[in-house]
């Protein structure tokens, strides 16, 4: 039987020298729900799915992960936790494999070479995986943070401009992730594109801090 699952973000606040980001941002998430996060450059999104994910300390408030009815341990939402974004850093003098290898370390996962490379396969990577990493794309790249992303099965999924850098191929295979990420775990995505933000069943939007279910309308432009 699949854990219950709650993810909680409490009246966060973010500041930078004094300016305030955002404010009060509450929200509540459980298995098989997803949340866009939307709003213009500079409104905040990625800093508040870094808050979200561990990455960044909230100025005020907190996120609480909930299993079975038992909080878990902030130094422990890593564990549950898969994180995507064009800005996290990987190993350049590693290659494909030995990053992957080394975040299984780090993380405590049981994967096996086996594992290692069915996920390399997965995101179309198999064939680089001697490569070392400073010879990849950008998108080579990418395609690497998701397998980072999904080695461990994460409860929570988050991802910051999710098909960044991606041809059609890995943009279908994002497009795959999130629609099995919806089906088992809780999936959240900060976008400025509608389409994209109309993966997700509710919406975060950060010029008016408004949390709405509402599908967001597709615009003759695609960006918000």
């Amino acid at each position: 039987m699949m854990e219950s699952i709650q993810l909680d973000v409490i009246d966060v606040r973010k500041e930078f020298n004094r300016r305030v980001v955002f404010d009060h941002i509450t929200f509540t998430l459980s298995a098989r729900e997803s949340l866009s996060v939307t709003g213009k450059n500079g409104s905040g999104k990625s800093t508040l799915v870094k808050i979200t994910a561990g990455l960044l300390s909230a100025t005020a408030g907190r996120v609480r992960l909930v299993l079975d009815g038992i909080e878990v341990r902030s130094e422990d939402h890593r564990k549950y936790l898969g994180f995507v974004a064009p800005y996290l850093q990987l190993y350049d003098e590693f290659t494909g494999y030995e990053n992957l290898e080394f975040a299984a370390r780090i993380r405590g996962a049981n994967a096996t070479t086996g594992t290692i490379e069915q996920l390399l396969s997965r995101v179309g990577l198999l064939r680089w995986k001697n490569d070392q990493l400073g010879t990849y794309s950008s998108g080579m790249k990418q395609r690497l943070k998701y397998a980072f992303a999904l080695l461990h099965r994460p409860r929570v999924l988050i991802l910051d401009e999710p098909m960044t850098n991606l041809d059609q191929e890995g943009i279908d295979f994002v497009r795959e992730v999130i629609e099995e990420q919806k089906k088992r775990g809780i999936l959240i995505v900060a976008t400025n594109d509608a389409a994209e933000a109309q993966n997700c069943e509710q919406n975060l939007d950060l010029n008016t801090m408004r949390l709405s279910s509402a599908v967001i309308p597709l615009a003759s432009s695609s960006k918000f």
